[in-house]
């Protein structure tokens, strides 16, 4: 699995600097970060929903867009595949493979389905990052764009 990543990983580097008119990773890369978190974030929810809705063939066309779209902003963030791949073994001898790690030990158990988030977003001019809430979907009746 971690091959095809990394070739994925490699194929990016290769073309974000290709011609935007023919390219999209290079025209993702001319457009910013910003641009690439966007589309990350449609793709995870387009996996999202095919998944609530039960349609596998379709969680598996999203999820080889969604690792395209992370593969780009790892890019352009200057994370390394290895990198994550470390940080998956670290987790692993702390807490297991499976298991998430907590991103705050308040000692309270965290809910497992928040019903509100909040994002921050930092602008690409060197603000402070904003906060923005997100909620929680009502996946019954969430339908994809197309």
């Amino acid at each position: 699995m971690s091959d095809s990543l990394e070739r994925l990983y490699r194929a990016v580097v290769a073309a974000k600097d290709l011609d935007p008119a023919t390219s999209r990773t290079a025209r993702l890369f001319q457009r910013g970060p910003a641009k690439m978190a966007k589309k990350l974030a449609e793709e995870a929810i387009e996996v999202v929903i095919d998944a609530v809705n039960g349609k596998a063939d379709a969680v598996v066309r999203e999820s080889a867009d969604l690792l395209y779209n992370l593969s780009v902003l790892w890019v352009a963030a200057g994370v390394r595949p290895q990198q994550v791949w470390d940080e998956m073994d670290r987790r692993e001898r702390t807490q297991g493979i499976a298991e998430k790690l907590p991103k705050r030990s308040s000692g309270k158990p965290q809910p497992m389905m928040p019903t509100k988030v909040v994002a921050k977003i930092k602008p690409s001019d060197g603000r402070a990052p904003a906060r923005r809430p997100i909620v929680a979907l009502n996946v019954a009746r969430l339908k994809k764009r197309r």
